[in-house]
């Protein structure tokens, strides 16, 4: 049954890999979309074995099964919105394009370009990066980069605040609907992050950095709750705002686990609530 046959939203499929710390990944993915009244669907990429210091593995996923889990769960349950973060390899991504052009053309597509690890290590393979670049971002409903993924991406330098917005057009440029670029590795306390469409329009959004260890999976979290917005039925700009707000309250909620950059407190709305 498609998306649109089912009359009901809210479902997710997350195509990612697996975080055994449970801070990023289809882990961090699964508790956003949960957390924020959407259903989690996965097609999991690869294995890692992973802490909040470093990723210490990663088990490779063959791509056809990568792509029957994407088939089986469109087939089935279907889709509101489609979510991917690490993908890996080329052949990962290749199959990824052709199940979402076969069973969810439509379906709106939410890319973390995600290439590297809170703690370094790899996430993306070098000769993955054009495969990424023709094959899945142009067909984005948005695409979430930090600034060295879109200095990767754009090829150019993003040095501060005021480069952002030439960095978003050479992005767009790329052929995604929508790009939301995060401006967290900038300098200073003034967090800037500047959303901008085909067509000229942006938003600009801001605030102050929350000094914190707890940032691991703030990237896939931010995601996947774009993600659940999109699939809720709510504009691009709503869905950015309220995964933002989202995200911010989760660092504040962290549990301080770990030694190095500690998950995220997703399940703070139930607190909130109590």
């Amino acid at each position: 049954m498609s998306a649109a046959a089912s009359g009901r939203r809210g479902r997710v499929l997350i195509i990612a890999g697996s975080d055994s710390g449970g801070g990023a990944g289809i882990q961090a993915d699964i508790k956003t979309v949960t957390m924020l009244g959407g259903y989690a669907a996965t097609a999991i990429t690869a294995l890692t074995a992973q802490d909040t210091l470093t990723v210490h593995a990663i088990h490779e996923v063959p791509a056809d099964f990568v792509a029957q889990q994407i088939r089986v769960v469109l087939q089935d349950i279907g889709a509101d919105a489609v979510k991917t973060g690490m993908l890996h390899r080329a052949d990962i991504i290749r199959v990824v394009a052709d199940a979402l052009d076969a069973h969810a053309p439509d379906v709106p597509l939410v890319v973390d370009p995600v290439m590297v690890a809170k703690g370094g290590a790899r996430l993306l393979q070098p000769e993955a990066e054009q495969a990424l670049r023709t094959l899945l971002i142009p067909r984005a409903a948005v695409i979430t980069p930090n600034l060295p993924e879109a200095e990767v991406l754009a090829g150019t330098r993003i040095a501060d605040a005021a480069a952002m917005p030439d960095a978003a057009r050479a992005l767009l440029a790329l052929g995604p609907r929508a790009v939301l670029l995060k401006g967290g590795h900038l300098a200073g306390d003034d967090l800037v992050d500047l959303l901008a469409a085909q067509g000229g329009a942006s938003f600009r959004f801001e605030n102050r950095r929350l000094h914190s260890t707890a940032t691991h999976g703030t990237g896939c979290t931010l995601a996947s709750a774009i993600a659940t917005g999109l699939a809720l039925g709510q504009p691009l700009n709503y869905a950015v705002e309220a995964a933002r707000r989202y995200v911010r309250h989760a660092i504040e909620a962290a549990p301080g686990f770990g030694q190095g950059h500690g998950p995220l407190g997703h399940g703070w709305p139930l607190a909130a609530k109590g």
